[in-house]
């Protein structure tokens, strides 16, 4: 029986090599295309944005009027 159970051992050992090689081995190349894709979306976002900015002289585009705000304080 103790020589069975010496046996087992590297049984144990091959199917659990085995289930590791075949995890490590699996195609994960499906992710790395949509990530490249967005990754491409977004530079591509980033060169029209910047388009025709000239990067020294940018201007912030101005804030809605403040003439619409109003007090409602009275003075009294």
């Amino acid at each position: 029986m103790a020589a069975l159970a010496w046996l087992l051992i590297p049984l144990f050992a091959v199917v659990g090599a085995a289930i590791w090689g075949s995890w490590t081995q699996r195609n994960k190349t499906t992710g790395d295309v949509a990530e490249l894709a967005g990754y491409a979306r977004f530079r591509d976002a980033m060169e029209r944005t910047h388009a025709g900015i000239d990067g020294a002289a940018r201007e912030i585009a101005p804030a809605a009027s403040t003439s619409a705000v109003r007090s409602s304080h009275v003075s009294g």
